[in-house]
């Protein structure tokens, strides 16, 4: 259990708790949620340590083995998976003591110290470790690579991975899908959801944090409010509790109006002071009920350019990649797009197919390596992509960056216009160098906009917002009038702003006939076909395995076999529940079709019920789904070994 009493915090000389309450029992799933500097670092900076509160407790279990992401990645000449494993010191820590043994020809020490591998489940974790690094979007050619062989987006996923490894109860992750894309992310879902200790989750992403999450803690206003459920349970529980505060404060108001009325008609009369004074006596005992404000700081839109063209841009039989020093790299090929104003295109593929390839193409940055790029007369593109953060000019302000794009714009003109992005007053006058994160991807989406594009193309512009500039986006977004290409994680902007999708794949750009869950399927049945395609070539090694070995393996065989039963029976269970949530779902969302439940205001009761029942059942229906997916990857890992087994 994690229990915070009367705390506060502060840092500098700003307040980011005072006397807040927290408890959090074992085994939930809880998001923290709150607008960027409200103190979500620092909470499980406190959680871990290295933090002490200014007042009051900070209470945790006994015993709890905490897992938490390094901010610094060390050991750069280590390969991935060893670095990997490194996570897990009580092993790394048996195996050199092994080691020691042997030297020492200790066999009675060596016979424990297997022993204790095989408790740590050690001879497993080369396994454990390379199937989480595959499912975080590297392939088998990586594991032995170094870590200084890869960028620091994709170093970033190494280091989670080895924080997914570590043996945990409790398990703090500050942003972890900020360097994934949506292939990695959906597999991150799926891995945290049949995770078995306390998560504690900091995320901006709402889909995120719907699929993994069973309660929300929100950080506002300096204190910690937990609400049961996932986002979108605490987006309604948060509206009524809005709306009912904004009527209890109406009304405070009204009183006091009426309290002030009296005061001010009858205080000079001698046969009224005395009500009169008690009524000064009750407007001061009256407690201030704060108004509601939902208000977002950020309001935006994105002006499109005045002409346009019509194509606004074509690319004709393209081969698209990299020139290298070993001759050409070719990522996408026979590639013929025509981009039409008001198009709205969001790009869906696996890691490292070519997606922002393309945009990279399609922007003229990368040169084709065969085809034509034909632009259109009046085409205005903008482009946003992360490593246009760390272009921008440290040593000046936001203002100064407009400025520079639009010498004769007014001072007042850029200020207003900065406003809306969350510089507001002399915010708009800081220095970027001092600027986080979110900070310096608002800035760049500024000068997105302040262009007036009629093409946008973006890749991945959700890292490191905050829900609510996401928000703002999302809402940007949808109205823009010109054209989109959007590449993202954020499963909300995508299914919020685009009309169509594109998928990236095999070498091949071409439309994708459906939504997010058919590409999930698509994903899921690519996947089964790559495993199919590796146990045909497991059992071709196989085959050429000495007899000698093969009564062993048989009989590793049999005691597999013995393993799968449980296994088959809680799929088959999972696969029940799936029928009949599925079944239970059809009925209600029968009910839902009905327009009068809407339309009839005696029905309002009836219809919240509805609702409700409808969450309930959808919740079920995704828990025995990830129940039934645990059970088949367990049964279908197990059942290739068995069949490596069986062809020996």
């Amino acid at each position: 259990m994690i229990a915070l009493r009367q705390v506060a915090l502060q840092r500098g000389t700003q307040t980011l708790l005072d006397n807040a309450d927290l408890t959090l029992h074992n085994g939930v799933k809880a998001g923290i949620i709150g607008a960027n500097g409200a103190g979500k670092s620092s909470l499980f900076k406190l959680l871990l340590g290295e933090l002490g509160p200014d007042q009051g407790d900070v209470e945790m279990s006994g015993g709890q083995r905490i897992a938490h992401m390094a901010q610094e990645v060390e050991a750069l000449d280590r390969p991935i998976v060893e670095y990997v494993l490194d996570g897990d010191h009580a092993l790394r820590q048996a195996e050199a003591d092994l080691l020691a043994a042997r030297k020492a020809d200790d066999a009675h020490r060596e016979a424990e110290l297997h022993g204790l591998i095989e408790t740590l489940d050690g001879y497993t974790a080369e396994s454990r470790a390379s199937q989480l690094l595959v499912g975080l979007g590297f392939v088998q050619t990586d594991l032995q690579r170094p870590l200084s062989d890869f960028s620091g987006g994709w170093r970033m996923r190494v280091n989670l991975a080895r924080t997914l490894f570590m043996p945990s109860d409790l398990l703090l992750l500050d942003e972890p899908t900020n360097h994934l894309d949506l292939d990695a992310l959906l597999w991150l879902e799926q891995w945290l959801t049949r995770y078995p200790g306390t998560l504690l989750l900091i995320s901006h992403d709402r889909d995120f944090l719907d699929a993994v999450c069973d309660h929300i803690v929100h950080m506002h206003h300096q204190t910690l409010e937990l609400y049961r459920g996932n986002y979108s349970r605490f987006e309604r529980t948060r509206a009524e509790k809005l709306a009912l505060q904004q009527a209890e404060a109406a009304k405070q108001q009204a009183r006091r109006e009426e309290i002030e009325r009296f005061i001010a008609r009858f205080r000079a009369q001698a046969t009224k002071a005395k009500q009169a004074q008690s009524r000064v006596k009750m407007l001061e005992r009256m407690g201030d009920i704060a108004v509601a404000h939902t208000d977002s700081p950020f309001h935006f839109t994105l002006p499109a350019a005045d002409k346009t063209s019509h194509p606004l841009l074509v690319l004709d039989q393209a081969t698209l990649g990299y020139r290298g020093e070993a001759g050409d790299v070719a990522q996408l090929e026979k590639v013929n797009i025509t981009l039409l104003p008001g198009s709205r295109i969001g790009l869906l593929g696996p890691n490292g197919a070519g997606k922002s390839t393309l945009i990279k193409s399609l922007t003229g940055e990368l040169a084709l390596l065969a085809g034509k790029r034909v632009p259109g007369e009046h085409l205005a593109i903008g482009y946003f992509a992360q490593h246009q953060l760390e272009s921008l000019d440290v040593t000046t302000t936001p203002f100064v960056h407009v400025q520079r794009l639009s010498p004769t714009a007014s001072d007042q003109e850029i200020r207003n216009f900065l406003g809306g992005f969350g510089f507001k007053g002399d915010d708009a006058f800081g220095e970027v160098a001092t600027y986080s994160g979110g900070e310096k991807a608002r800035l760049a989406l500024a000068l997105v906009a302040w262009q007036k594009p009629n093409l946008l193309l973006l890749d991945e512009p959700t890292n490191h917002l905050d829900l609510e500039m996401r928000e703002a986006l999302t809402e940007a977004l949808a109205s823009f009038e010109g054209t989109v290409i959007l590449v993202s994680h954020d499963r909300h902007l995508l299914r919020a702003t685009v009309d169509e999708f594109w998928r990236v794949a095999d070498h091949r750009v071409e439309p994708f006939d459906g939504d997010l869950d058919d590409y999930r399927v698509w994903l899921k049945a690519r996947l089964e076909e790559s495993r199919r395609d590796s146990r045909s070539e497991k059992n071709e090694r196989q085959n050429q395995q000495p007899s000698g070995d093969r009564k062993a393996t048989r009989k590793a065989a049999a005691e597999l076999r013995e393993k799968l039963r449980p296994l088959k029976k809680q799929r088959d269970h999972a696969e029940k529940a799936m029928e009949k949530a599925q079944q239970a779902l059809e009925e209600v969302e029968m009910l839902l079709a009905d327009p009068e439940l809407y339309t009839d205001s005696t029905r309002k009761t009836e219809l919240t019920q509805v609702l409700a029942k409808q969450a309930d059942i959808k919740s079920r229906l995704d828990s025995a789904e990830q129940a039934w997916l645990a059970a088949e990857e367990a049964l279908e890992t197990m059942e290739t070994e068995l069949l490596a087994s069986d062809s020996a």
